[in-house]
């Protein structure tokens, strides 16, 4: 079997666990929790339940990583990042960095210990913004998405 398909399936196989674990938080989740969920309750209720996923979603950004950069080292299309038409291949790269950065740094680091302080100040408003958070970063890994699966069938939408 081919290296490269089986790169890219497991690619994809972990796009769809993380960013479908993304869109379930952000769509589902977060506002179930806000409706059901008086607003002190919320964060604790919030990181509960997206404490489960965080383990996941590391392992699955990592395989993409990881698959991402042994595809683009195989293939030898170090050059795209040179070329405005594979656009889609630096907004894979930053949507990659922001969650990498989200899930192995700021939130062990700072993130959590941010959020409980400013939940108990405001935790209505806190809320909003982590949901806020959430539908921007969808928004961008979903666009990421359609672009990447776009250009990789020869439509380029700039």
């Amino acid at each position: 079997m081919d290296d490269i398909a089986i790169a890219r399936a497991l690619h994809v196989l972990a796009l769809v666990h993380w960013i479908g674990g993304v869109t379930l938080v952000t769509l589902v989740i977060l506002p179930a929790v806000a409706r059901f969920s008086e607003p002190q309750r919320r964060a604790a209720l919030f990181e509960e339940i997206e404490g489960r996923f965080a383990f996941q979603a590391k392992i699955a950004v990592t395989l993409a990583g990881l698959s991402g950069f042994y595809m683009t080292w195989r293939l030898e299309a170090w050059d795209r990042f040179g070329d405005p038409a594979f656009w889609w291949m630096h907004a894979m790269l930053l949507v990659w960095a922001l969650f990498t950065f989200v899930l192995f740094v700021a939130e062990p680091l700072f993130l959590h210990d941010w959020f409980r302080r400013r939940a108990a100040r405001d935790a209505e408003s806190t809320f909003a913004l982590v949901l806020r958070f959430h539908r921007v970063l969808l928004t961008l890994s979903l666009l990421t998405i359609a672009g990447a699966v776009l250009g990789g069938h020869g439509s380029f939408l700039f």
